[in-house]
């Protein structure tokens, strides 16, 4: 049913070209090419998976690594190369406080309303929590620099942003040595025992073709943006928050419930608190270093509401997976929390 749904959105890749060519309305265009980023991210998604199942766990968790947030980072770029920088910094809070709170609530929910408890591996959720709360801080900081040195040129902050870029960029690095090397054996229990069912060749195919189509469909679909937020009144933030980010992570929602709903809540963690950890140590430092050639640089001096929402979200976070165990009143209460 999920396969006929996703092979039935690709139509709204050659309608949104056509839309694009004959010049119709700006609101058309972006939710058309909405429509249509949504089946490559979960393309891109599947074919991750399969490679992973030829190249084994450590392999295919770097696989998933770059590519499994590859339509937040193309959209992003693309934000940034048009000057829309809040639009990046809201879509970045959006993917984490969706991934945390959103996504992880509906599999706790879902599972945890068939399946009375659920179990998954304490260790490793707990260090997936830590690492962002370390990016919490690093987040924190210039905007807390800026507040106390108000008279600090944008200079100061730019270079402020770049060393805590490539520090955070250090530590994600060093997270994937942990879960891949010295610690693998805490996250690939389940990957281990997934046989591909698509060829190596046409993994590589898919996920080439794919991303090249979110590129595509990403800069349709930011080219679109100011029009779409001047008649409607909406601000970069609200468009940030809620519809890039919910785009790009269309595919984690997906898989994360579907994990759930067969009682593989280690899995369904990973998707969800993984991919906030990717969104958060990864492609954030990575947009503020690629906005460097751009007219605009992006620095990590994020807004006082984007601050709290994300920090409270990786606080009630490390509360519920804290026990090792989930249910399904843990999980309305995170979708409460979103």
């Amino acid at each position: 049913m999920m396969h006929k749904l996703t092979l039935g959105l690709l139509v709204f890749i050659p309608i949104t070209l056509i839309a694009e060519y004959l010049h119709y309305s700006p609101l058309i265009i972006f939710f058309l090419a909405a429509l249509a980023i949504i089946p490559l991210a979960k393309y891109i998604g599947e074919a991750t998976e399969e490679l992973a199942g030829h190249t084994g766990p450590a392999l295919g968790g770097l696989l998933n690594a770059t590519f499994g947030n590859a339509t937040e980072l193309l959209i992003g770029i693309f934000a940034l190369r048009a000057g829309l920088v809040e639009v990046v910094k809201a879509s970045i809070t959006g993917s984490i406080i969706g991934n945390l709170l959103l996504v992880s609530g509906m599999a706790m929910l879902v599972g945890g309303w068939k399946h009375k408890k659920q179990i998954f591996n304490r260790t490793g959720a707990l260090a997936s929590g830590s690492t962002l709360l370390l990016a919490a801080i690093a987040l924190v900081m210039p905007a807390i620099f800026l507040q106390t040195s108000p008279d600090a040129g944008g200079m100061v902050i730019e270079k402020l942003s770049i060393f805590v870029a490539i520090a955070m960029l250090v530590i994600y690095l060093l997270s994937l040595f942990f879960v891949l090397r010295t610690h693998k054996h805490l996250y690939t229990e389940e990957v281990a025992r997934y046989a591909p069912n698509w060829s190596k060749t046409k993994s590589i195919i898919i996920l080439l073709i794919a991303t090249i189509a979110v590129a595509w469909m990403s800069e349709v679909l930011v080219g679109a943006i100011e029009p779409v937020a001047e008649s409607f009144g909406w601000t970069e933030l609200f468009i940030g928050v809620i519809f890039v980010a919910v785009i790009g992570n269309a595919a984690e929602h997906t898989s994360a419930i579907t994990m759930a709903i067969k009682n593989r809540m280690d899995l369904a963690l990973q998707i969800s608190i993984g991919s906030a950890t990717q969104i958060a140590m990864l492609i954030a430092p990575l947009l503020v270093l690629i906005s460097l050639f751009f007219s605009t640089p992006m620095s990590l001096v994020f807004n006082l509401f984007e601050l709290i929402a994300i920090v409270l979200s990786i606080f009630i976070t490390n509360l519920v997976v804290g026990d090792g165990e989930s249910n399904w009143l843990e999980g309305a209460q995170l979708l409460v929390a979103y």
